[in-house]
């Protein structure tokens, strides 16, 4: 005969294997969990970060040279034409200067274009002026005026002209171009003509007979 004490100390076993068992893998999934943090950290270098230095104004060489010696990569995005700038250097950056970056970050540079991009100017006669000015500063054209010429047609253009040159289609032209449109300006309006008395007299004296 079983004794009662054996008999629960056995049914305590199982449970306390059980429980054991459970501890374990709780300390294992912990242990797993730490390691994979610790590993990500160590892929992504977290908290190693570097600063963007201020590369604007240098030469593309240059520039290039002391960002990846700040180790990060290199990439020209675009170039711009400022004529206060000089040719071939960078006049914008991003990311921008002191910005906290992860080591090997691409950094784009646009850089001063060494002459004005050129853009082909379409014919613009028979146009108004207003549509002829939106169609040269959608090819990026600001530098425009007008100038008035005698046409019984008021604001349409009947020319343009460039650097002293009038303009044809398809001519090629920097967007730095001051591009100037000839625009009529409507026939004058005659005042009305006054007769004299006795010119009305005569042709009364006219009408009568």
């Amino acid at each position: 005969m079983n004794h009662p004490d054996n008999k629960k100390q056995s049914n305590r076993k199982p449970i306390a294997k059980i429980a054991l068992n459970l501890m374990l893998m709780c300390i294992v999934g912990v242990f797993l969990i730490w390691v994979t943090l610790l590993w990500l950290d160590i892929w992504t270098d977290h908290g190693h970060e570097e600063t963007v230095p201020d590369v604007k104004g240098l030469y593309f060489d240059d520039a290039r040279a002391r960002l990846e010696a700040a180790g990060m990569e290199v990439e020209l995005s675009d170039s711009v034409y400022e004529s206060s700038s000089r040719p071939g250097t960078v006049v914008d950056q991003n990311p921008k200067v002191n910005t906290h970056v992860k080591p090997g970050r691409t950094i784009y540079l646009v850089i001063n274009a060494f002459s004005p991009k050129t853009v082909s100017v379409p014919s613009l006669i028979d146009m108004s002026s207003r549509q002829a000015r939106s169609i040269l500063e959608g090819l990026g054209i600001k530098n425009i005026s007008e100038e008035a010429v005698i046409s019984e047609y008021a604001n349409l253009v009947l020319g343009a002209r460039y650097d002293g040159h009038r303009l044809s289609a398809g001519a090629r032209v920097p967007v730095t171009a001051h591009i100037i449109l000839e625009v009529g300006d409507g026939m004058p309006e005659l005042p009305d003509t006054i007769i004299p008395n006795d010119s009305i007299a005569a042709f009364e004296k006219v009408s009568f007979f």
